[in-house]
């Protein structure tokens, strides 16, 4: 890869959403595109700005979570919801997915909301 196509990477998000409201819903599926910090043509996100702007504040430390000490997480169920977000975040390759099985799982869906398609736990909803 060339300078300038890494260079061109790095400012570049591209990220596909996959979301069902439980394991036998219909699958929603949603696309962020944005380069330079501006949404791309290809975006299908009810509210991309909300998106990006979560994806640039939250995204290094949820896509790519540094090791540490175990976390202590309350033990509380937010519902069946998952979500598996694919593609390149500032030239990283990302593959993650979003649960919302405990408190822990639930503050990293809250952080995203707007990337999983609305608000925290509702696809679709904005």
């Amino acid at each position: 890869m060339s300078g300038q196509a890494w260079a061109g990477a790095a400012n570049r998000i591209d990220l596909a959403i996959r979301l069902r409201e439980d394991p036998e819903a219909a699958e929603y599926g949603f696309r962020l595109v944005a380069e330079d910090g501006r949404i791309m043509a290809g975006s299908t996100l009810p509210a991309p700005e909300a998106a990006l702007a979560e994806a640039e504040r939250f995204g290094a430390d949820i896509f790519f979570p540094t090791p540490g000490p175990p976390k202590l997480c309350t033990q509380q169920y937010g519902g069946p919801q998952v979500a598996e977000v694919t593609g390149t975040f500032h030239g990283r390759a990302v593959h993650t997915a979003f649960r919302r099985t405990d408190g822990c799982e639930i503050a990293r869906w809250n952080a995203m909301a707007a990337l999983l398609g609305g608000t925290s736990g509702a696809a679709g909803a904005s």
